[in-house]
């Protein structure tokens, strides 16, 4: 196989100015949209997936490495189940071996002061101790908004893009025990079952993302990169199975509106032609449900004498107080508004438990991701509240399938997700799914175990409109006199992004 040892004296590859992401948008439904394609794609679940196969790809990076995050703790191990590996031993090794090797990380300013632990190993650890190796802090334009994005592009020629940052906290597996003695941040401490999703993809969609990603990097840094030159190439692993191949993509930002620049709302506006463009499946997995442009989307499907079903898969616990009463409460206004729409009996709103040693252990939901039939996957970093929509800066991809082989995948991987919360095999799922038609009629045939969906019991009477304080707390837009006042800071501070 070939590796980072091997590679890097391969002669200069000449640099080739090409398209940024503003300079081939297309106009669609509201949306500036960035169009390519796919040479390869894979869809992987749960972050032990991701870290190994970007461990693996990590190793082939011959000149440039673009790491785009909320967060990044270098002490996570890529592979707790086959080595102590960390992501520091990892970069610092591909740097030393290989002179020609350019790392970049950006993550936001904040982020490591949530996560606490993620601001002391970088001052504990001096992270990095090699000057190829450059990480910077981006402090959004916005007090209250924050950098989200979650990417990582190599060589322009493989990238990855998801609801996973390459922090502590998101290393689970499928079987998702209450009980994993390898599931703990750097420090040793155990915490809760996590589910995300990300994905892999090849050619001109990762040229795309290490467009996005120099884009980023220039705005907080005024530092201009060109990209490779596009035929870098790259050595797919023999053992990863390809998802789909040539499949179109597109790719959708937002970012907050300042004094200086418009704001970019592209994210909601392909949120909303997914949901728009269901016929008979419409499959969501989010973190956060507390976007009532979303609910009002899904309301007007519902309403449809012959619209889609809709299964909705989301975290039940929020962390602190404000997140509580905020994306907690409008979560619960949001299943009320869907549930009154619902007329015919086409929605679930379910959230993932797994069996402990007394009681069921709620697994967290992280990803951010819509499937529309065998059609449509929107993945990415956008959650479905305020703040996703207009004040925090978010890049989310969207697959469509141009053939079966396509539809196929995507049908696959639904399968995939639907069986992992049931505790179920996926040609289980999708014989079950054949069989009647339906994602509800099939997760109502195999939810019968310790490990499974519970769904939302949420009262029909009662409010469904935003709780009092939504605008402060879950804004979709900056509030410039709050923002003058130095208070966006303070709000951030109450609420814990992730």
């Amino acid at each position: 196989m070939t590796t980072f040892e091997t590679i890097f004296n391969d002669p200069n590859l000449p640099q080739t100015k090409s398209q940024r992401p503003g300079d081939r948008p297309k106009q669609e439904g509201g949306a500036l949209r960035l169009e390519g394609s796919a040479a390869k794609a894979a869809f992987l679940i749960n972050g032990n997936s991701y870290f190994a196969e970007l461990a693996r790809v990590l190793r082939q990076a011959r000149r440039t490495v673009w790491i785009i995050g909320w967060d990044f703790n270098p002490d996570i191990r890529m592979q707790p189940e086959k080595s102590d590996e960390t992501l520091a031993d990892l970069l610092h090794a591909l740097a030393a071996v290989n002179p020609k090797l350019e790392i970049r990380i950006l993550i936001w300013t904040l982020g490591p002061i949530y996560s606490e632990k993620s601001l002391q190993v970088l001052r504990k650890k001096n992270f990095p101790r090699n000057a190829r190796i450059d990480l910077r802090f981006e402090l959004q334009p916005t007090l209250r908004g924050c950098h989200h994005q979650k990417l990582v592009c190599i060589d322009d020629a493989v990238a990855f893009i998801g609801g996973i940052d390459l922090t502590s906290r998101r290393w689970d597996t499928r079987r998702h025990r209450a009980e994993e003695k390898l599931r703990r941040d750097p420090e040793g401490v155990s915490y809760d079952p996590l589910h995300d999703v990300q994905a892999m993809v090849t050619g001109d969609a990762a040229r795309l993302i290490g467009d996005i990603a120099r884009q980023r990097w220039e705005n907080a840094t005024g530092e201009i990169h060109l990209p490779l030159a596009e035929n870098f190439p790259f050595a797919w692993p023999d053992d990863l199975a390809i998802s789909m191949r040539e499949v179109a993509v597109s790719f959708a930002l937002t970012e907050p509106s300042t004094a200086l620049r418009p704001g970019i709302s592209d994210g909601i506006a392909m949120t909303s032609d997914v949901i728009a463009r269901a016929r008979r499946q419409l499959y969501i997995e989010a973190q956060y449900l507390a976007s009532f442009r979303v609910a009002d989307a899904i309301a007007a499907r519902l309403q449809e004498e012959d619209g889609p079903e809709v299964v909705i898969i989301c975290t039940r616990s929020s962390h602190g107080l404000i997140e509580k009463l905020v994306m907690g409460g409008n979560r619960d206004r949001v299943i009320r508004r869907l549930k009154r729409a619902d007329r015919a009996g086409r929605l679930r709103v379910y959230y993932a438990v797994t069996p402990g040693e007394d009681s069921e252990v709620e697994v967290l939901v992280h990803s951010k991701l819509i499937i529309a039939d065998d059609e449509l996957v929107r993945i990415g970093s956008s959650n479905l509240n305020n703040r996703s929509e207009g004040l925090d800066c978010e890049c989310d991809m969207l697959f469509e399938a141009g053939n079966d082989e396509h539809r196929g995948a995507i049908a696959d991987l639904r399968n995939r997700l639907l069986s992992e919360y049931l505790g179920t095999k996926p040609e289980s799922f999708a014989a079950a799914f054949a069989q009647s038609g339906s994602v509800i009629a099939a997760v109502d045939a195999l939810n019968d175990g310790p490990r499974g969906l519970r769904e939302f019991t949420v009262a029909l009477s009662g409010s469904i409109s935003p709780i009092t304080g939504t605008g402060l707390f879950d804004p979709a837009r900056p509030f410039a006199p709050l923002d003058r006042l130095g208070l966006g800071a303070l709000v951030r501070l109450l609420i814990r992004p992730a």
